[in-house]
This record gives C-alpha cells, sequence and structure tokens, in this order.
C-alpha cells in the first residue's frame, strides 16, 4: 500500500491497498510521480481490473488538521489494507510500520519504486486524489487546485496569499497558518 497528498497544503490524504496475483505483469506501473498523468490514468483502469482487489480510503483536510500528517498517512494506509477483501496475508508499505495492523508487514524504504505491488497502489491513490483536486479547482476556481493539486506552488502560495484559505486548506501547514494571520508552530505528530 502506500499514500499521496501528505505535503499538500489542502484537500486529503489518500491511501491505497493492491492485491496483484503472483504473476502479475505491469510493464509501464512505477513509482506514480515518474508517470505521466496520461500514463496513471490508463493503468489505473488496468490495475483495477487485473488486480485481486483493491481498495482506497480518504483522511480530509479537517481530521488531517486534526491528528496530524504522519498518523493520517498511517491512518489511510492501514484503513485501505482492512479494506481490501480478500483480507491481505502480508503486506508490503512504503516507507513506516503500520500499527496494530495484526498482518505481517515489511516496510521499505522507496518501495514505491522496488515493489509492483506498492507501485500500483501508488498510482491507484495518485489517479484517485487527482480527480478529487480536479473536482474541487470547480468549487474554489480561485487557488488552481486542478494545475497544482494542493501542493505549495509559487501560484498556489500567491493565491493563498490573495484569497486566504478555503475550507479544504489544512490550518496545520505553516503557509496556510500565516495566510490566516497565525505564527507558524511546531506540532506532535
Amino acid at each position: 500500500m502506500d499514500e499521496v497528498g501528505v505535503g499538500a497544503l489542502a484537500g486529503p490524504l489518500v491511501g491505497a491497498a493492491v492485491m496483484l496475483p503472483r504473476a502479475a505483469r505491469l510493464p509501464g506501473v512505477d513509482d506514480s510521480k515518474r508517470m505521466t498523468p496520461a500514463l496513471r490514468q490508463h493503468w489505473a483502469r488496468v490495475i483495477r481490473e487485473r488486480c485481486i482487489a483493491w481498495a482506497v480510503i480518504e483522511v480530509g483536510a479537517v481530521e488531517v488538521d486534526e491528528i496530524g500528517p504522519y498518523r493520517a498517512s498511517l491512518l489511510a494506509k492501514r484503513s485501505a489494507v482492512l479494506a481490501l477483501d480478500p483480507t491481505a496475508e502480508y503486506v508490503l508499505v512504503d516507507a513506516h510500520r503500520l500499527p496494530a495492523l495484526g498482518l505481517p508487514q515489511e516496510p521499505t524504504i522507496g518501495a514505491d519504486g522496488r515493489h509492483l505491488c506498492v507501485a500500483a497502489a501508488s498510482v491507484l491513490a495518485k489517479v484517485h486524489r487527482d480527480a478529487l483536486m480536479v473536482a474541487l479547482d470547480r468549487r474554489f476556481p480561485s487557488y488552481g487546485f486542478a494545475q497544482h493539486k494542493g501542493y505549495g506552488t509559487a501560484a498556489h502560495l500567491a493565491a493563498l496569499a490573495r484569497y486566504g484559505p478555503c475550507p479544504e486548506h489544512r490550518r496545520r501547514y505553516a503557509p496556510v497558518r500565516e495566510a490566516l494571520g497565525r505564527a507558524p508552530t511546531l506540532f506532535d505528530d
């Protein structure tokens, strides 16, 4: 499993889990960050057709603010794994061990570039989150969410300074706090 959107200033954090058959071959699938949007869209359809099971979970901006981005990423990944049907027997996870999962797991730094099932999960999570951000762009067109997907680009920071945060901005994050006139603060994660 994998997640996307941890560092974004706006929108949900999305976790995904994918269970592939042992002999699965998806020659164009890689870490979603290394794929074009068109390739991600294509492979997301193929992954959903060929996998044994998949699940995508959203953790909204308000909850990310409440529990912190690190805990939100663990929650999204854990929830995605537990939503798989059939249940996973073994879990490959990108970076961090998931507490209280109750399944054998192997955390690996860079797993989305080394294990096909983690790469497939990163593709599903990225495609899902990107679609959510395009929808948010229609609700809040001043911010350019369709282009930067909520990440802290120069254009996003300029819009944030000009219009202030919308309800989908994470108030825990320093640029959003600054736009609200609050000093950046360190939080426990």
